[in-house]
């Protein structure tokens, strides 16, 4: 990546001078317990860095998806108090994103300090169509750190946005790539140059739609590209089967017919499901063939035939992206399949394999099901990014990075 690096800024020398890191810290929630860390662990490395180094460190996020206004069930409380703890050092929180408690508080940092603004998503120039607005709020973002100040964009699962404290921001000030953002690109770069075969890519999610480009754009390059998750069944009612109460994008069946013609010797789609007579982690349930599911029921996992005959193939591979689970599991009833394809690629990385998990549910899937993180070549923390750059598509922080 042909872009300056956190390391080149520290060597550059940061002590006593103003930092924005642009982090990724959208956890989720459940109340005011925040219930997987893992964005929080990952970010904090390039903060705990610069501020070893003497910075004053002024961070900026986004929680949820606030309506460009305060909402306190979306303040970053939470968040600073792990992060404090996370680093083992105070972290303040803003009572605002660039009004008067900002500033004041960055005006007061020492060095070492870190101060985590509140909810960026709060203003709703953020995520502005218009330029100007969020040009204007870049601006102000900078005043919080000074003239002589840096900005290390930290936060990959922003990265495909063009948003203030994204882009915008970066066009006013000496420009870095976080630790995270680096490693996330340096990973995804291997998934499309250089690539080891077999490479196996396994889509799982509940939209096709969400994820057409990226069947298109992997489809002619990889050698096994399974899918499950609730969009198999517009896959499956493509061949003319019928899937009961399953999700079903009837608008994507034609798309998924094309799909299974032209790439037949690739693609990958389930033989047995885990059928339920309701959305609920205590429905009933049967394993069942695809051709025999009963009208009334909906398919929520894949079934263990189909886990098997996914595993061989995983197993066997020496590239493996993973993005989407399997089914839903979080019903403890429902999470098998995902649980096994996953224990597949720990298999294959075990074996020298390269395998990445494309960040979002996927990522939750690993730690809820108490898969070892370990077991893996890279968790992504950014699972739109992760798509957007395999689709080839640019991804406007990294693009203004570059610049």
């Amino acid at each position: 990546m042909a872009v300056q690096t956190l390391k080149d800024l520290l060597d550059a020398g940061v002590e006593g001078r103003g930092v924005l890191v642009r982090s990724d810290l959208n956890v989720p929630l459940d109340g005011e317990t925040i219930t997987d860390p893992g964005r929080i662990l990952a970010s904090a490395p390039t903060i705990k860095a610069l501020a070893e180094a003497g910075a004053k460190v002024v961070v900026t996020a986004h929680l949820g998806r606030p309506k460009g206004e305060p909402d306190p069930k979306f303040s970053l409380a939470p968040v600073a108090a792990k992060l404090g703890e996370v680093l083992g050092r105070n972290v303040q929180l803003a009572g605002d994103v660039v009004g008067q408690d900002a500033l004041a508080r960055s005006e007061g940092l020492t060095d070492g300090d870190i101060l985590l603004l509140e909810n960026i998503r709060f203003d709703p120039r953020e995520t502005s169509k218009d330029e100007a607005q969020r040009q204007a709020l870049a601006r102000e973002l900078v005043e919080l750190v000074g003239d002589d100040g840096a900005f290390v964009s930290d936060g990959f699962g922003v990265v495909h946005r063009a948003q203030a404290s994204v882009y915008d921001v970066a066009k006013l000030l000496p420009h870095y790539a976080g630790g995270l953002v680096a490693a996330e690109v340096e990973v995804l770069a291997k998934l499309t140059t250089d690539t080891e075969r077999p490479y196996a890519v396994v889509l799982g999610g509940s939209k096709v739609s969400d994820k057409l480009a990226v069947i298109e754009a992997l489809a002619p390059k990889v050698d096994t590209l399974v899918i499950g998750g609730g969009m198999c069944f517009t896959f499956l009612a493509a061949q003319g089967i019928s899937v009961g109460t399953s999700l079903l994008e009837e608008s994507m069946i034609d798309t998924c017919k094309g799909l299974l013609d032209r790439y037949a010797d690739v693609l990958h789609i389930p033989q047995d499901v885990i059928v339920a007579d309701s959305f609920s982690a205590d429905a009933e349930s049967k394993t069942v063939p695809v051709s025999e599911i009963p009208d009334g029921w909906m398919g929520l996992d894949i079934g263990p035939e189909s886990v098997q005959r996914f595993a061989s193939l995983l197993t066997s591979a020496r590239t493996v992206f993973w993005n989407g689970p399997m089914g839903v599991f979080e019903f403890e009833k429902f999470a098998a399949g995902t649980k096994g394809v996953a224990e597949a690629i720990v298999e294959a990385t075990g074996k020298g394999a390269f395998s990445v998990v494309g960040g979002g549910d996927s990522a939750a899937a690993v730690r809820q099901l108490g898969l070892p993180e370990d077991g893996f070549s890279h968790i992504s923390t950014g699972g739109g990014a992760s798509l957007e750059y395999l689709e080839g598509k640019e991804l406007p922080g990294i693009a203004v990075l570059e610049g």
